[in-house]
Order: structure tokens, then sequence, then C-alpha cells
């Protein structure tokens, strides 16, 4: 057995590994003083592993990290916000290697560096910004809070979390992240940025096949808005100084890190009120489960009914009707979940084919849609399949800050 327990801290509380935010002014409208630019180092190298933005216009960062073997190991991370380096063509790379040069000339220990960009999109990195920054690096800084927030875009907060985990025979491993992201978020195998730093020896061979079932229940899970942005990706470093390592205990922990950098995002999303659990069972199969489920949770008519706190299930039901699935409005059920007043609420508002809505039912329906966090729960009734998504509603705010990002 073993036991996984929060810890206070960031990701420099894990053995070997430090980090540091700085600014470059990268955007001509933000402080001089904003941090825009910022480092994950180890002291010893690091299996990589990560998963990649399906986006068919990937960023330079993206292209430049996938030109590596396979089996390659880095010992730092260069992250910089305000500015995406993506739909910039060949000078976007060009821009990567120049920085590549200098950073490994200035610090001959670092390994095969690894670039990540967030911000606008189609705009050429400023390189003499970047390259005066380099001189600032200081590799044994542990400063976890800023490079949390140096990665943040349109984000009202960093996002972080610590673990450590003691295993059956003694040992103990910690594992960490940083994420940043509250728009263009619908995810097709990662979203975001999230960089995930742990001293469990992890195996190489393990790691993408647990990136990927924690992504699935995680980040592909969640949608703010129905986007999915040309840098996404989810990363995981591990340094191995702890010498600890277990498969089931990792791979629960990390589907714990990854699940708090989801919901995080989640809450965070731009304008956001309101974060909705999509629970779809009963379909066909779980394939049919997914698309029904991150149907509801893109749809902008579902989303502007959350905001607006009104239990239109007559949108949820449409939604799942368009969704290109096998359903049946005789199979169907629909029902609200929910705390009001701190007491549980369940109500089912349609069942199979009859509805269930008169004036008391549709009062307390708005008490949960008035809710903070409440489940929107759809039983297909036609198989077995099962999945669960997460979405946030969608008002003003939103418009307002997409309306003027690049000002």
């Amino acid at each position: 057995m073993f036991t996984i327990t929060p810890k206070v801290g960031d990701i420099t509380s894990i053995d070997g590994f430090f980090a540091d935010g700085l600014s470059a002014n990268i955007s001509t409208t933000k402080p001089k003083d904003w941090l825009d630019v910022g480092f994950l180092h180890s002291d010893t190298p690091c299996e990589v592993e990560a998963i990649l933005t399906t986006n068919r216009f990937q960023a330079s960062p993206l292209l430049h990290y996938q030109n590596y073997p396979t089996d390659f190991q880095t010992n730092f991370v260069l992250i910089n916000s305000q500015n995406a380096n993506a739909m910039t063509g060949k000078q976007g790379l060009q821009n990567i290697a120049k920085i590549d040069t200098e950073l490994r000339h200035k610090y001959p220990n670092i390994l095969n560096p690894v670039y990540s960009s967030t911000g606008v999109i189609g705009v050429q990195l400023p390189v003499a910004n970047m390259l005066k920054t380099l001189d600032h690096i200081d590799l044994s800084a542990k400063n976890g809070d800023k490079v949390a927030k140096a990665i943040l875009t349109t984000d009202k907060y960093p996002k972080t979390c610590l673990y450590e985990v003691l295993l059956k025979d003694g040992g103990t491993f910690r594992i960490g992240s940083i994420a940043k992201g509250a728009g263009m978020i619908d995810p097709n195998m990662a979203t975001m940025l999230c960089f995930i730093c742990t001293d469990a020896n992890v195996p190489k061979a393990h790691m993408k096949e647990l990136l990927t079932s924690s992504n699935k229940i995680s980040f592909d899970a969640i949608s703010v808005d129905g986007d999915t942005s040309t840098n996404d990706t989810v990363m995981l470093l591990a340094n191995a100084k702890s010498g600890a390592y277990d498969h089931d205990a990792f791979a629960q922990v990390l589907k714990q890190v990854m699940k708090d950098m989801a919901m995080a995002i989640l809450h965070d999303g731009e304008g956001a009120t309101k974060c909705v659990e999509f629970e779809v069972v009963g379909a066909v199969d779980e394939t049919q489960a997914k698309i029904i489920a991150k149907k509801l949770s893109n749809s902008l008519l579902v989303k502007t009914a959350l905001y607006g706190g009104d239990p239109n299930w007559g949108r949820i039901a449409s939604t799942i009707g368009a969704s290109g699935c096998e359903v049946c409005e005789y199979s169907l059920k629909i029902s609200f979940v929910g705390r009001v007043a701190d007491k549980p609420v369940s109500l089912t508002i349609y069942d199979k084919a009859e509805v269930n809505f008169c004036d008391d039912i549709e009062t307390q329906a708005s008490s949960i849609f008035a809710t903070p966090n409440f489940k929107i729960s759809c039983d297909i009734g036609v198989g077995h399949g099962k999945y669960t998504a997460y979405g946030s509603d969608i008002g003003h705010e939103y418009i307002e800050i997409n309306s003027s990002y690049r000002s």
C-alpha cells in the first residue's frame, strides 16, 4: 500500500528542482517588471515525456521539441508568456535556435533545453529581449511561485500543487506541478501549459502510458470555450533523485495532480462563474458517451444558460439529440444534482419521455443552477458506455477579455 499527502510548498520543494520567473518585457502593454519568462531546472538529467496539442498549426517550441530523439533527457525548460511564437514560420524556429545557442554558451551544464511559449499568435518573439534575460538566470534559484506567475496570460491566479507519496517499503517521492490556462480550452490529447516535476525514479517506458491515462480523465475532459490552442502541452519531468517508484502509486498521484490542475483551469475560465460536471451514462459505448459529454460541455446555448442560472433542460436534450450518437427520447433521463443551503438536491427533470418540470421543480432547479458547482447527469439508456466531462459557463467577461486580447 501507499499514502498520498498534499504538502505546502511548490515544485522547488522537490529534490533537485530549481525555478524562477523573470521579466523580458515581451509585451509593450505590460509594466516593465512584469514576469513573462520562467525556467525549470534540475541538477541531474530528467527523463521527459509530453503530450502536445492536436492543432495542425503547432507552435515553433513544439516543433523544436519534436526534433529531439524520443529517448532524450533534459535538465532545463524555458517558458515565456505574452507571445505564442506560433504561425511564425521559419523565423519562429530560427528565433528559438538563436536563444538555444546563446543559452548553451552561457550555461554549458544545460542539457537539451526545452522551450515553451504562450500568448498572442502570429507575432515574432522579441529575441533581443529574450537574450538579455538569459543573463539574469540563476540556476540555483528556488522561486517556484515566480515561475508559476511568469507563465500566466489571462489567468486570474497561478495554478500549483505538491504531493508526497510514502511507499510500503518506506521509500518516498514528491511530485508537483505548475499550469496556466483560462481560455482556448478544449483539448484533444492535451490542453494549456502544464509542467509536472517529480523526483520519482519513473522508467521512461512507463511515462507515455501514465500521462495518457491521466490526461483522459483530467485535461481531456474539460472545456471552457471549445477552442484548441497551437501551444497546448502537458509535460512530465522525472529526475529520479529519490530512487523511489511504484507504478500504481505513481499512476494514482499523477491522476490527482493532473485533475487538480485541470479543475483549477476550469474554475479560472475566462469570466467563468460556474464549474459544471456533465455525467453521461448508458451510452452505446465510452466513445459515444464522451462525444455526448463533450458536446454538452462545449455547447454555447448550454453554457449561456448556465451563466444565466436558467435550468433549460430543453437545450441539454437538443444537444444530446444533435450529437450524432445513438439516442432515444423514450430511454433518456436528465437529472440535476447539487447542494442548496448545504443540503443535497437531486431532480430528475426528464424521465423517458415524461417531463417533470412543474413550478416547484423549476424553482428547485433554479436554486441548483445558482450555485457555483453542480452536476448535470444524462442517462442515455441504450448501453453501458460512460464518460464525465467538465465545463464552465460563458458570459460577458469572456467577450470583453477576448475582444481586446492583443491590446
